[in-house]
């Protein structure tokens, strides 16, 4: 399986969705997260990697930018190393109808149900890898959280804050991972 060149997310490539601003104000712009698409391809679906590697935005867990998927498409992912807090959440404009954290390690499984923005968090001190299985005809879509300055939660060192550009943030749910992947992936398609 060759690995391709990465796609590299920069912390100012995150700007509008993070949490400490006051931080943000004077921190160079370094690299966050590397993206792998179609490392591998089944069909209709293709198969990315994602490599997290642990660092702090000042109070904030390193995390990716977060985008819902479009049309009615899902995904899902896989940690193959480390750990990892994805955060889901089910919008209308400045309401949140639902919203949904699931940690979980090695092996173990997450799917982004469609309509849902997702977040995924790198909670340790530890390389977080993830890899995913997607439609290629998705387009990512960021302008939602990228309006509300982020998700309708942050994760930081001191735990879960709530994002105050929202009119609505119910009680955050917490789920459990699937153990292991589903046989098959038609769902993706």
């Amino acid at each position: 399986m060759e690995m391709k060149k990465p796609e590299i997310r920069f912390l100012y490539d995150l700007k509008k969705v993070l949490y400490d601003k006051d931080w943000l104000k004077t921190a160079a712009n370094f690299e966050l997260y590397y993206i792998y698409r179609g490392v591998k391809r089944k069909g209709e679906i293709r198969y990315d990697i994602t490599i997290i590697p642990p660092k702090m935005l000042g109070k904030e867990f390193v995390r990716t930018k977060g985008n819902r998927n479009s049309r009615k498409y899902q995904e899902l992912y896989t940690v193959l190393k480390g750990k990892a807090i994805f955060l889901m959440q089910k919008a209308k404009g400045k309401i949140i109808e639902d919203i949904v954290a699931v940690e979980a390690k090695k092996g173990e499984c997450v799917i982004f149900p469609e309509k849902f923005a997702a977040i995924i968090i790198n909670p340790s001190k530890k390389e977080l890898k993830i890899a995913n299985w997607v439609s290629v005809k998705n387009k990512n879509v960021y302008e939602e959280l990228e309006k509300m300055k982020g998700a309708g939660y942050f994760y930081t060192k001191s735990g879960w804050i709530k994002n105050k550009n929202y009119k609505k943030v119910p009680k955050l749910r917490f789920e459990k991972p699937l153990k292991s992947m589903p046989k098959n992936l038609d769902f993706l398609k």
